[in-house]
């Protein structure tokens, strides 16, 4: 029942935000070289990598020059970049994580590979569930 509401509500949202994608893109592409999408690899359900989707918000080549977090004023973060960081609009495309199944709208941030490794047993049963593009709010 969650994955038929995820498909509908991201298929829904996809359809009416799509305009909103182009504008978005052609303002990255104006303010800085480089892709409109960034590609990072996450651990998914069941341990699964999977690459998430999200509208580039700094240079390229990021992470060759800094650190893997960022920080407040990050001279790497472009100027359309801060405002879709922002109003959370650099996570739009995720919603194509969740067309593929890769994610749900609601459920754990998928975390990063080395992140993983990090984990003791008991925080790993966060894999248990397919990771979402909103948290839950804690209770």
């Amino acid at each position: 029942m969650k994955r038929a509401l995820d498909l509908v509500v991201s298929l829904a949202a996809m359809a009416i935000v799509w305009p909103l994608f182009l504008v978005i893109a052609a303002l990255i592409k104006i303010d800085s070289r480089g892709p409109v999408f960034f590609r990072q690899e996450r651990m998914g359900r069941g341990m699964t990598p999977f690459r998430v989707f999200k509208f580039r918000t700094m240079i390229v080549g990021a992470y060759r020059n800094g650190a893997r977090l960022t920080v407040k004023r990050d001279p790497r973060i472009t100027q359309v970049g801060a405002l879709l960081r922002w109003t959370k609009l650099d996570e739009l495309p995720q919603l194509w994580n969740v067309l593929r199944g890769d994610m749900s709208l609601i459920g754990p941030r998928p975390c990063l590979p080395y992140e993983w490794e990090l984990y003791e047993d008991w925080q790993r049963h966060r894999l248990d569930a397919r990771g979402g593009v909103a948290v839950p709010a804690p209770q």
